[in-house]
């Protein structure tokens, strides 16, 4: 059998000349001579299926070749392996219930792995063509304590806050690799400060509300906490040089199986590694706040507006709220993909309670958005089978996520004077999630699923006694809730009546 080429700028040359098929779609390359003018930490699919995907259309739209990105690996050298022989090429295989297509991207330049190449990633980010820092960490990677600000407690975190002050001082080692994400975004930044601190936007792409803004903060803090950083004057640098805007990004991307690859492999004629998957909708606002150039993304239809809250808000609780309301209740019933969830009519018909009663209600007045329409094609979206994203692996992270996709909206909801039951019964299912799977006793398409949580091990003992007050243990003792929901008695009641009226809906 003959074996199949690897993808690169040299094969994807002979397969464009022999002609590709209709459900291909091959970029024109950019001149990648150009230097590139975007680092991204965190250069996972998600970043690879979005923000990548809309900075190679701006490109194409504008003929603008200023926008290579240089990605960085955070956890291991693998994204840098996959797309090294490939030239940074890789397929974004888009799925439907209406069919199949395959986007090459060429936008990726290069990919480092900091554990090796702690000194090119410095490098890439103080040179002066480098006018964005985007960053994909998801919500755990940014080393936050339960009220938002730097966990001091975090050793790695530690660790790092003690590099920064010796590359403040000019002794830091490069061979010596950050230990955070955010320690490496700071001592970046620290070394571009020194070599003459050319303006900089850093660009937050991750779900967490006001993130942006809330990442400047973050930074802030810790810099504080360096006095290395007030003596030397790079804090009033990062507050005069460097902005922070709020993004809303939208883009289910599932994981990358055999089965997708051997789809991508027979549309593509090349082997690729690198290949992740995606539905066809994305969504990318943009606050409107940067420091020095950036590409026109609006070309690629991406949104550019002075205020990113109406859209973060929206997404955040209606889509990201079910997405992890129908994984916990799914996961319970033994559905393997959201896809699954969604068909269940009573999942359905909760997701639809969920959104009208408590989502909608909670967010006022949106005058930048039909909801009705919006909630909608949620629930289409999820509907989409093809893509195969599955209930466990939006479960995962829970403690990360529940802030933000629940418990604001039962904030506002009980500020308002209204219990929200359907957030209530979500949160439910997500203590009992914790509880089966922490006991080992939940399993999901034949396979035992475990805790996939950064507060696993907290969690896990919270969650190991009487069912009766397992809503209490987790309320009390998580640090997950915050005071004005867990000290609210109405609240806190119909989270022990929807774990009452859940237990026992396991496989």
């Amino acid at each position: 059998m003959t074996s199949l080429p690897r993808l690169s700028t040299a094969t994807l040359d002979a397969l464009t000349a022999a002609g590709l098929p209709a459900s291909v779609a091959a970029p024109a390359l950019p001149d990648r001579t150009a230097p590139p003018g975007i680092v991204h930490l965190g250069i996972g699919a998600f970043h690879r299926a979005h923000q990548a995907v809309f900075t190679q259309a701006a490109a194409g739209a504008t003929g603008d070749a200023r926008w290579g990105i240089v990605g960085v690996t955070q956890r291991s050298a693998g994204v840098r392996d996959q797309l090294a022989p490939q030239d940074g090429l890789y397929g974004v295989l888009e799925l439907s219930d209406h069919g199949t297509r395959l986007d090459l991207i060429g936008q990726v330049r290069d990919v480092l792995f900091p554990a090796e190449q702690t000194a090119d990633v410095l490098a890439a980010v103080v040179a002066p063509t480098t006018h964005i820092v985007s960053l994909t960490v998801t919500e755990k990677g940014y080393r936050r304590a339960a009220g938002g600000g730097p966990d001091m407690a975090d050793a790695s975190l530690a660790f790092d806050l003690d590099l920064l002050a010796r590359e403040l001082d000019g002794a830091a080692d490069a061979s010596v690799t950050s230990r955070s994400a955010v320690g490496l975004l700071l001592r970046g930044l620290a070394h571009r400060w020194h070599a003459g601190g050319e303006p900089v936007t850093v660009l937050v792409c991750d779900n967490l509300m006001d993130n942006g803004p809330q990442v400047e903060r973050l930074v802030h803090a810790i810099v504080e906490a360096c006095p290395a950083a007030a003596a030397s004057g790079f804090g009033d640098w990062l507050r005069a040089a460097v902005t922070f805007p709020a993004t809303m990004v939208d883009r289910i991307v599932p994981a990358t199986t055999d089965a997708h690859r051997a789809t991508a492999q027979g549309l593509l004629g090349a082997t690729d590694a690198g290949l992740v998957v995606a539905e066809p909708f994305m969504q990318w606002v943009i606050e409107d706040r940067f420091a020095g150039p950036r590409p026109e993304w609006e070309r690629a239809g991406a949104q550019l507006t002075d205020d990113v809250g109406p859209y973060e808000h929206t997404k955040l609780r209606i889509l990201n709220g079910t997405h992890s309301a129908l994984a916990y209740l799914g996961a319970l019933r033994g559905h393997e993909l959201i896809a699954d969830a969604v068909a269940d009519p009573e999942l359905h018909a909760f997701a639809r309670a969920l959104i009208d009663e408590d989502a909608i209600p909670s967010l006022g007045q949106v005058s930048e958005i039909d909801l009705a329409a919006y909630r909608e094609s949620v629930l289409e979206r999820f509907a989409n089978a093809a893509i195969g994203h599955t209930t466990v692996q939006i479960a995962m992270d829970g403690s990360q996520k529940l802030p933000i996709r629940f418990l604001a909206t039962a904030r506002d909801r009980l500020a308002a004077g209204t219990v929200p039951h359907a957030i209530a019964r979500a949160v439910a299912a997500w203590m009992l999630y914790v509880r089966e799977t922490s006991a080992g006793r939940l399993e999901v398409a034949e396979r035992r699923v475990d805790l996939d949580d950064p507060l696993a091990n907290l969690l896990g003992e919270l969650a190991a006694g009487p069912l009766d007050s397992l809503a209490d243990r987790l309320i009390d003792g998580s640090g997950i809730f915050p005071a004005d929901v867990a000290d609210d008695d109405r609240f806190r009641a119909a989270v022990r009546s929807a774990v009452a009226d859940l237990e026992g809906v396991t496989v």
